[in-house]
């Protein structure tokens, strides 16, 4: 049995202002109508041996990667929520620790949610040769066949041939020993990578034996096995959610897979994956790349109009967008903001993320529409004492049962029914109904319908603030 593990831990700010804080680019259909998780877990689901995914995520994105599996029909074998980031091997730690709580040792697929393939195929083929390697307690990674002198991924120096027995003479996907990691080189140093040959980008896709990894994390990292396993034992369960203890995993040493383990074990493998249409998405010109272009290499999403204008990745999310006589540019446009930069320059976003960060501005971390468990909302208009907000609840969901200090609410029903509870007062609301939520006042809403339930919320008051929230009961236990 295959159990593909799904790092979903990323923050994606090279691909603001799309990707934000708490809805990164692995939630984003950004090549395609699927979310790049969705496309992660789709990927693999129909290959031989495999079995449902475990999904390790930042506890704030539990309920979007929840529903964005459900909506396409998968069912999780468990949601791991981290309390805290810690990179990626006590990620895989804490997915092997679940794997083999049941006295089970299956192999572990481990897969960045955030990943491209046009050709998934391929990966289907490097599994049937990385599987025996993996069965002989091999570290399996897997590099991608470079195409050029590429300077934004580490790579990977492959040694000789590992005999397998199975696979012919000049097997394209030949196994080979790891002779080393290499950091992510300077231009001249690339090109001479590829004319060497025997370099292959760093995909960040391992396959291991879950007591394998555990082993060898023992042998070379015992201190942050140990703190996973006191935060394992810890851990509490609700839903398909499982919560390690926070201040055990807090104390957990932070390090990469590569960094704790793949550089140092004598056990590392790695199998090339040639022609497989493979992208991190590490930036925009990224999707430049592998987009589809016009004849003028222009890449366009959403309401876009473009005149005598080359090689430009314009992507408009809200609005109609319009580009003249330019070239070589990124533009993103989305309801709060907007983004225009040289595609040579597109790796240095990040750094306007920082700043955002550093002047402690709400648009590095949230998106005007905001999802929630129960649906979205989204701020229409905001001044000093009122504020304006879009909000929707999907069928059979309900919000918490609360109340606030400093603010009232008006709710105008617009599309669908919603039942109100308002202190002892229960009420029922169809389009073009309101009612007014008293400051202090106790209440819910809930949709008893089988639509999307949509109101438009006017808040009143001396604070308008998110966290002037006091739940008294929630079902998503927040």
């Amino acid at each position: 049995m295959i159990v593909p593990v799904i790092l979903s831990g990323g923050s994606g700010t090279r691909l603001w202002p799309l990707s934000r804080e708490l809805y990164p680019k692995q939630f984003l259909p950004l090549a395609g109508e699927r979310t790049m998780l969705q496309e992660t877990a789709l990927r693999v689901a129909g290959f031989a041996g495999v079995g449902a995914p475990l999904v390790v995520c930042n506890e704030a994105h539990r309920f979007l990667v929840a529903e964005q599996l459900r909506q396409v029909g998968l069912e999780p074998g468990g949601i791991i929520l981290e309390p805290c980031g810690r990179n990626t091997a006590p990620a895989l730690a804490m997915a092997a620790l679940q794997a083999t709580e049941g006295g089970d040792d299956p192999l572990l697929l481990v897969l960045p949610a955030d990943h491209l393939f046009s050709r998934p195929e391929v990966l289907a083929a490097a599994l049937e040769v990385a599987v025996p390697l993996a069965e002989k307690k091999h570290l399996v990674t897997f590099g991608i066949v470079p195409t050029g002198p590429e300077t934004g991924y580490g790579y990977i120096k492959a040694g000789e041939e590992l005999a397998l027995g199975n696979q012919p003479d000049a097997h394209p996907m030949a196994a080979r020993k790891v002779e080393c990691f290499v950091e992510k080189p300077e231009r001249a140093t690339a090109e001479q990578y590829l004319a060497a040959g025997g370099y292959f980008w760093n995909s960040g896709m391992f396959l291991t034996r879950a007591s394998v990894w555990l082993a060898e994390l023992e042998r070379l990292a015992p201190e942050m096995l140990a703190a996973c396993r006191r935060a394992w034992a810890g851990a509490a369960r609700d839903l398909d959610f499982i919560r390690p203890g926070a201040a055990e995993f807090a104390a957990c040493p932070a390090d990469s897979i590569d960094y704790a383990v793949m550089e140092k074990t004598a056990a590392a493998a790695v199998v090339p994956l040639p022609e497989a249409g493979w992208s991190d998405v590490g930036s925009w010109s990224a999707l430049l790349a592998v987009g589809e272009c016009d004849e003028q290499g222009n890449v366009c999403r959403g309401d876009v109009l473009i005149t005598d204008s080359r090689n430009c990745y314009l992507h408009a999310d809200q609005r109609l967008l319009a580009a003249v006589g330019v070239e070589d540019l990124v533009v993103v446009e989305t309801a709060d903001a907007v983004l225009v930069a040289h595609r040579e320059r597109d790796q240095d976003v990040k750094a306007v993320v920082e700043q955002l960060k550093a002047r402690n501005r709400e648009e590095s971390r949230l998106h005007r529409e905001v999802h929630r468990p129960w649906g979205t909302y989204e701020g229409l208009a905001m001044d000093e004492r009122f504020q304006v907000k879009r909000i929707t609840v999907k069928p059979g969901a309900s919000l918490s049962l609360q109340h606030h200090y400093h603010r009232a609410e008006h709710w105008i029903v617009v599309k669908g029914s919603a039942r109100i509870t308002c202190d002892d007062q229960v009420m029922l609301l169809s389009e073009n109904q309101s009612t007014y939520i008293p400051l202090g006042s106790s209440h819910r809403l809930e949709n008893p319908g089988k639509i999307t339930l949509e109101l438009i919320e006017v808040q009143s008051g001396s604070y308008l603030g998110e966290d002037d929230i006091v739940r008294l009961e929630d079902k998503y236990g927040r």
